[in-house]
């Protein structure tokens, strides 16, 4: 019986001036460590995957490589990628994407109009036994999942679907150095590709590699011309026997010189070699190489295509997008090398081409001034589940430009203040002082507070934008502040309004914006910390001083750690010189009370 034809229809729109669909939600289900309590990661641009260790960050790097890579071998699962190493009929491994469209491309019966407007289509692999999946799609005509499918064969949806790179955190060195040379062999051949179908050069004329073609081809019809006389003896030979066994068959050997001429023209070496080394010393294979030098190597080839896609940007060049999954890519990289490698993952989308997910460990792969990142962290619940949250999207965080300065700047000046990210109880402290004096409680008692994050915002315009920030993350965070005064009085001696005052009001407002559910304590020093714990504004070293006087006056220190426990724990008593107040008359009227 004949197979039935499934219908072939193009991911991208015919139009060129709709926009190409996006991948919005990924689902995982019964996967590895993954349970049947469904992750779910909203996609973004960039993605970063936070939590702690054997969460199952790895395994949903490798779900997501699964989601793209159906019809090739890397989409088999193993009876290890079944939980507990058992095939659960009831619970089979499951992987849903959804996807944006902007027409209709694949059929209204496979389009959900959301509330915004926007248009859904649902997908789903499901393996029943180790090895390929089946791939259904959601049909809203019916409201169930069908066997037939939005976009038809998987090899038609898959060359418009970002395609995945995955590198694991502990590849060899032989892994590694084959992961580098087939991204710098994918952008040879898409250059080659990109000569073929070029435009003619300026006079009419066939470019180099066209004319390369046009030559094979006409030497390929000469030596079948010549030699067809021996082709026709052989055919003639063969059929001669296989008649006697099929009657009324021959054979044709029919060599189509002119049949895609450009899969017999290999311009590069398949052994190809990637040697590094000093410029006057010697050069060795990369695999011979250190790891971090294996690292950094590999950020530079992924530059180069990001930057060289960017340059060959034209209407005939390939169109099928990127997907970079790397584990913890700060993994033998020195410090200022993890700075350059974060910066070529946030600007490897610019171009256009890729989109990024990442687990990490380190703050320093999270920058909230950047517009397309998504964090999304990771855990294992009390009963073993594994849970993915979506903690931090820009624009539903609602960050205006200000904020975007604000938080870049202090991500250059304290790379780690995403700490927070990666679990504990948050406090935001608006200078040095605050910092220096909690850390060195921290460090006194450091089984008591270990679980304690401070975040040194360095200025009250920053603590606004890490606000709304920490609203977003929606966990439980206080944040302490100087009150400062209404009105100061300047060198020369004239009096004015204190700038620093009216920032309360914009303090006040951030934190007033939290969900209903995110439970935050406001703090002000009465006029400032230095004044209210340290008995004396200090111009100059003042979290030197700060140290020096809670190591010799105990009295002092007891004062400032119950003023960090109010924090921690929102239900104890404020300590001295300091109020939590919820309106600007309410602080006013605190302050004057101190004042007196």
């Amino acid at each position: 019986m004949a197979k039935k034809k499934v219908a072939q229809v193009s991911l991208i729109s015919e139009n060129p001036e709709i926009e190409n669909p996006r991948l919005t939600k990924l689902i995982i289900r019964n996967y590895r460590c993954i349970g049947s309590t469904p992750v779910e990661l909203e996609l973004d641009e960039i993605v970063v995957l936070v939590g702690a260790n054997n969460v199952g960050k790895s395994s949903i790097l490798k779900a997501y490589e699964l989601a793209m890579s159906q019809g090739s071998k890397n989409a088999d699962l193993k009876i290890e990628d079944f939980p507990n190493n058992v095939i659960d009929t009831e619970n089979l491994p499951e992987i849903e994407l959804h996807t944006i469209v902007y027409d209709n491309t694949p059929g209204d019966r496979w389009i959900q109009t959301l509330e915004n407007g926007e248009m859904l289509v649902r997908e789903r692999w499901i393996w029943e036994a180790p090895g390929k999946p089946k791939r259904e799609g959601f049909d809203v005509s019916e409201g169930d999942w069908s066997e037939n499918v939005p976009w038809g064969a998987p090899n038609v949806a898959n060359t418009r679907r970002p395609e995945p790179h995955k590198v694991d955190a502990f590849d060899s060195p032989e892994e590694q150095a084959k992961a580098i040379k087939a991204l710098l062999m994918q952008a040879l051949n898409e250059r080659v590709k990109n000569l073929k179908n070029g435009s003619e050069e300026a006079d009419g004329e066939e470019n180099d590699y066209q004319k390369l073609l046009t030559k094979v081809k006409e030497l390929q019809t000469k030596i079948v011309s010549e030699a067809q006389e021996q082709i026709d003896a052989v055919n003639s030979e063969l059929t001669d026997v296989v008649e006697k066994i099929f009657p009324n068959y021959k054979i044709d050997f029919d060599a189509k010189p002119e049949d895609d001429l450009d899969k017999t023209i290999n311009l590069f070496k398949a052994d190809t070699q990637l040697l590094m080394g000093p410029n006057d010393g010697y050069l060795s294979t990369v695999d011979r190489q250190g790891s971090g030098a294996r690292r950094t190597l590999l950020w530079t080839a992924i530059k180069f295509i990001s930057e060289n896609n960017e340059k060959a940007k034209s209407d005939t060049a390939i169109k099928r997008p990127h997907l970079l999954l790397i584990d913890e890519p700060e993994i033998c990289l020195h410090p200022t090398a993890i700075r350059e490698a974060c910066n070529v993952l946030y600007d490897l989308p610019n171009s256009g081409k890729w989109q990024v997910m990442v687990t990490t460990h380190s703050p320093i792969f999270i920058d909230f001034s950047k517009d397309n990142t998504t964090i999304i962290k990771v855990e294992k619940t009390s009963t073993g589940e594994i849970t993915g949250t979506t903690v931090f999207r820009p624009e539903k965080a609602k960050l205006d430009d200000d904020d975007k300065k604000n938080l870049k700047l202090l991500n250059i000046c304290d790379p780690y203040v995403a700490e927070f990210f990666f679990g504990g109880k948050v406090i935001v402290v608006e200078g040095d002082t605050e910092y220096t004096a909690f850390s060195y409680i921290k460090n006194r008692k450091p089984e008591q507070y270990k679980d304690v994050h401070i975040i040194r915002a360095r200025g009250k315009a920053t603590i606004v934008s890490l606000v709304k920030v920490l609203n977003h993350f929606g966990s439980q965070y206080s944040v302490l502040h100087d009150s400062d005064s209404p009105r100061i009085i300047t060198k020369t001696g004239r009096e004015m309004a204190n700038p620093a005052w009216g920032n309360n009001r914009n303090i006040l407002a951030a934190v007033q914006a939290k969900t209903a559910d995110t439970s935050v304590r406001l703090l002000a020093s009465l006029p400032n910390f230095e004044e209210a714990y340290f008995g004396e504004e200090i111009d100059s070293e003042k979290p030197y001083n700060a140290l020096r006087t809670l190591e010799s006056d105990e009295e002092k220190f007891n004062n400032v750690e119950t003023l960090l426990q109010s924090l921690i724990d929102h239900s104890l008593p404020t300590a001295i010189n300091c109020t939590e107040w919820n309106t600007i008359e309410e602080l006013e009227e605190q302050l004057n009370g101190v004042l007196v």
